[in-house]
């Protein structure tokens, strides 16, 4: 009976996304582009080995560590259901300390396939989506947004990533690999259901609950974060896998410390907007 059930759970959560993935991306490609490996500003020395230190406390003060700081960053999102892979990318730069930034999101053969975001202090603002004139920007209270899919964050805001990411549970030590030629120290938890469904629209925080009460556990959501040698947080990765569907996002940071100029639209250019939907949106 639990299959059955863990089947229903996987096609409400997971192939919601790959179905307006469908609708939106003409030219489905076979599988999304690799992931673009970090590089870093200076050498990094070689990850402690230390053993008795803590592994959870050592991801949150690497995430603490980057939310007072800035970067680039390039997430890969994988929907995979029904025997298709989709993917889409979301790229761009974040000072974190000065809550700014812009990103570009592009889902390629979609009807709609490229989308920008400039993050200005509390206000987002959004081009390229359904209802908004070509030369105009959409905008909302940042603390608005939501999210709408498993995994995603509200309008890919990658500070919602970075709040996951310091909430893992479980944490253990995996080893060293290298990400983007700098040896790190990759890390692995789960994320438990509050985690999950932070910021979740309604409709969708009630698909997680109605799941959840189905299997009788938290949706088994694994994360991983690798930690150079000094510290510094340069990937992440949360994947949830159940009964053939899949989602899986990865976050590849980059460029950490160096200055993130943003160019705010006019507020002529604007238009006030309460929701985004669509797969672009998150």
């Amino acid at each position: 009976m639990r299959r059955p059930l863990m089947l229903t759970a996987a096609a409400v959560l997971l192939c919601a996304a790959c179905s307006t993935a469908d609708s939106d991306h003409s030219d489905k490609p076979d599988s999304p582009d690799k992931p673009v490996t970090a590089s870093s500003s200076s050498p990094s020395s070689a990850p402690s080995s230390n053993p008795s230190s803590d592994p959870g406390s050592a991801v949150r003060a690497a995430v603490a560590g980057l939310r007072e700081d800035s970067a680039g960053f390039r997430q890969e999102i994988e929907l995979e259901g029904e025997g298709k892979v989709y993917g889409l990318t979301v790229t761009g730069d974040f000072d974190f300390a000065a809550d700014k930034g812009h990103l570009a999101v592009d889902l390629p053969g979609g009807a709609i396939d490229h989308s920008d975001q400039v993050f200005a202090g509390d206000k987002i603002y959004v081009s390229g989506v359904q209802g908004i004139d070509e030369d105009a920007w959409g905008v909302m209270p940042r603390d608005e947004a939501e999210a709408h899919y498993l995994l995603r964050a509200p309008l890919n805001d990658p500070e919602h990533v970075l709040r996951q990411i310091a909430a893992l549970r479980t944490v253990s030590r995996e080893g060293e690999e290298k990400v983007g030629g700098v040896r790190a120290v990759r890390y692995r938890g789960v994320l438990d259901h509050r985690t999950v469904t932070l910021r979740m629209a309604p409709d969708v925080r009630e698909k997680m609950d109605w799941t959840r009460d189905t299997l009788g556990a938290d949706l088994p959501v694994f994360a991983d974060a690798w930690v150079d040698g000094r510290g510094r947080l340069v990937q992440t990765r949360m994947e949830a896998i159940m009964s053939g569907a899949r989602v899986t996002v990865t976050m590849t940071l980059s460029n950490i410390g160096e200055p993130v100029h943003v160019t705010v639209p006019q507020s002529a250019d604007t238009v006030p907007v309460t929701q985004f939907t669509g797969i672009l949106s998150g």
